[in-house]
């Protein structure tokens, strides 16, 4: 699966869970990670936690691999590390308090609307 479509899954995925604010960067010419950062929040852990488990359960269903998942018995912030998507799943208060957009504000944000409800 191209990184994109993933991209796309993950987005769908987490938008099924109502996450909040989701953002995509394409992080290619800015880090040798991945090749998008997926940001979002939900407003309670148990919220952050059904998000994740939504995306790794699309994520199986598409035959891909879950790299790793990290921060999942706190959930105040989860990682998915799914290759070339690295997924971040916070609680409000925590993703504000990092703040990663400004930390990667040198990469481009993608254009999520056709595939998240309004």
């Amino acid at each position: 699966m191209e990184s994109k479509e993933l991209l796309e899954l993950v987005v769908k995925a987490a938008d099924s869970k109502r996450a909040e604010d989701i953002v995509a960067l394409d992080v290619q010419n800015v880090s040798l990670l991945a090749d998008y950062f997926v940001i979002m929040q939900g407003g309670s852990e148990r919220q952050v936690k059904a998000i994740t488990e939504a995306i790794v359960e699309k994520v199986h269903e598409a035959k891909e691999e879950v790299k790793s998942v990290e921060g999942k018995d706190g959930a105040n912030w989860i990682l998915l590390d799914l290759g070339d998507v690295i997924v971040h799943v916070f609680k409000e208060e925590t993703r504000q308090f990092y703040n990663l957009e400004k930390l990667w504000s040198e990469a481009p944000l993608v254009d999520l609307s056709a595939w998240v409800k309004e």
